[in-house]
């Protein structure tokens, strides 16, 4: 690796974020600036700066690492993140957000919640679920954007580590949602033009697009011969029907991430930055694009590193890919961009990683700031403050348990492996068990009832909690529990129960009781209705 371009490279790309960050702090007057960015963004800075928070590191290192094993099935994904992450989400969800948010003044996705059903202690909860649950996703991204710069630069993972979180929290915390979203947009840019890139290249190396997905399909008895009892039928092929590795791919990989990106606190409060449904309209296209290629490139170069490791590279072959990374599956992309591409172009995906990293923590630490700093310090305890400076003290603090948990998680998880794509997973199901029933129905039923609302988040933060530390075995295997407990790792060991990924219990749950507690609240009043209704269609 040439350490003068690479130099050079990160050098014009932290200037650029820095002038970003100086313009966005110049910009910023008020606590509507620092908290939504004005209301009055651009649509591309909003669906670029949408689609960059929603795919980091996670997306490219660890879904990336799980395609490869998995295999192309895995695209399922990028289709349902394309249909319910961009167009419903925008469509359905997106216009009714953005008129209520302005109606009631929300600035935060805990706070339109609280506001909607008229209830600060909701408002309370939903952020300190989000302070809580948040710092491991943040942690896992922060993993991958650590892991893939040591392996580049031949550090020590620590320092990596270190220098990446104190980059992200120096322009996060001076410019606020602004400077998230100036630098998501440049940073999504970037990461298109590295993963258009990555992808020709790749179907390069191995002979064409035509031979390249022939040779991974001819290498199909491998994979069964190594994955086979798992259900494992080949890289281009759907797992076996019920199958071990079907469940993984169909319960946590698809539906997981697929359904629980419409509940993402962090991805909502876009939908409060522009100033018309004519914003929200031209980002459709913009968005839909940009998903198709940052969350599709991944998921085809991953599972096509097999054929490279395999055939092409002297040092690994006979191996596939995740033989090759010693098991490890957040290794495998960073291995085979070091050893697959040319050394311009690692210098470039560097920047896309880091942009992939950035984009995505900046965004993170910034609602977990507003959670602690606004919803939870200043409204739901009703203490007086400048929300600026207490949003900003919330970021630093979020940042300092994201860095240690990025530090210490590597050890506790087998060594790392798959924390990365699974820790993702895990937010975003909580997130779509806990919020989503409440969400959904406070945008379209005037008669939802406050009652309801607290119902539906207790009963789906703690059915995902329960499956996660008793019957989810990635989970609760490794927490440790459930063996402390009851002197097993999982309570459905040996069971198939163990495998199915806590959204798809949690999530019904949520929507089961929500609607039945509904019956038994007090309606809320016509006049409250009709201030968060208004002009709503």
């Amino acid at each position: 690796m040439s350490i003068p371009l690479l130099t050079c490279v990160v050098l014009v790309y932290l200037s650029i974020v820095a002038y970003l960050t100086v313009k966005a702090y110049r910009d910023t007057n008020s606590a509507s600036d620092y908290m939504l960015a004005g209301r009055e963004i651009h649509p591309f800075v909003m669906a670029i700066s949408y689609g960059a928070t929603f795919v980091s590191t996670s997306a490219i290192i660890g879904f990336g690492g799980a395609a490869a094993v998995f295999g192309m099935s895995v695209l399922w994904l990028t289709f349902l993140t394309i249909l319910v992450g961009v167009f419903i989400a925008f469509v359905f969800f997106g216009r009714r957000t953005r008129v209520m948010g302005l109606n009631l003044g929300a600035h935060t996705f805990p706070e339109f919640l609280g506001r909607r059903f008229d209830s600060r202690g909701l408002q309370g909860l939903t952020a300190t679920l989000i302070f809580i649950a948040m710092p491991l996703y943040a942690s896992v991204v922060l993993m991958g954007g650590g892991k893939f710069i040591a392996q580049i630069l031949a550090i020590d993972y620590s320092v990596a580590l270190f220098f990446l979180t104190i980059i992200i929290a120096i322009y996060v915390i001076m410019g606020g949602l602004k400077a998230v979203m100036y630098t998501d947009a440049f940073q999504g840019s970037i990461m298109f033009s590295g993963l258009v890139i990555l992808l020709a290249v790749t179907y390069y190396k191995l002979g064409g697009i035509t031979q390249a997905h022939q040779r991974l399909s001819d290498m199909s008895e491998i994979a069964v011969k190594i994955f086979g009892a798992k259900g494992h039928t080949g890289w281009t092929t759907f797992p076996q029907l019920g199958s071990e590795y079907w469940l993984v791919v169909v319960t946590t990989i698809i539906l997981g991430v697929g359904i629980g990106v419409l509940a993402q606190p962090q991805l909502i409060v876009r939908f409060m930055t522009v100033k018309s449904d004519r914003e929200l309209n031209r980002a459709v296209l913009i968005g839909g694009i940009f998903i198709l290629v940052v969350v599709g490139v991944p998921f085809i170069v991953g599972p096509l590193a097999n054929v490279f490791f395999y055939y092409e590279n002297s040092a690994t072959a006979g191996k596939i890919a995740l033989l090759a990374a010693d098991k490890n599956v957040a290794q495998i992309i960073p291995m085979y961009i070091s050893a697959a591409m040319p050394q311009w172009f690692t210098a470039l995906f560097m920047i896309t990683l880091l942009s992939a990293a950035m984009s995505t923590l900046s965004s993170q630490f910034h609602a977990m700031g507003t959670s602690l700093g606004r919803d939870i310090y200043e409204k739901a305890l009703g203490r007086s403050g400048n929300s600026v400076l207490l949003t900003r003290v919330g970021i630093l603090f979020a940042i300092m348990i994201s860095y240690f948990l990025a530090w210490g998680l590597p050890h506790f998880f087998e060594g790392g492996t798959a924390i990365i794509a699974r820790g993702t997973a895990i937010f975003f199901g909580i997130c779509a068990a806990a919020f989503l029933p409440i969400y959904f129905g406070g945008i379209y039923f005037k008669g939802m009832t406050r009652f309801a609302a607290y119902a539906g988040f207790f009963s789906g933060t703690l059915m995902s909690l329960f499956w996660l530390f008793f019957i989810h075995i990635k989970e609760s295997k490794p927490l440790l529990i459930c063996k402390a407990l009851f002197g097993v790792d999982s309570l459905a060991a040996g069971t198939k129960w163990a495998l199915v990924d806590p959204l798809v219990i949690a999530l019904p749950t949520a929507i089961v009781v929500t609607l039945i507690a509904n019956f038994f609240g007090r309606p809320p009043s016509e006049q409250h209705i009709q201030k968060c209704f208004e002009a709503v269609r």
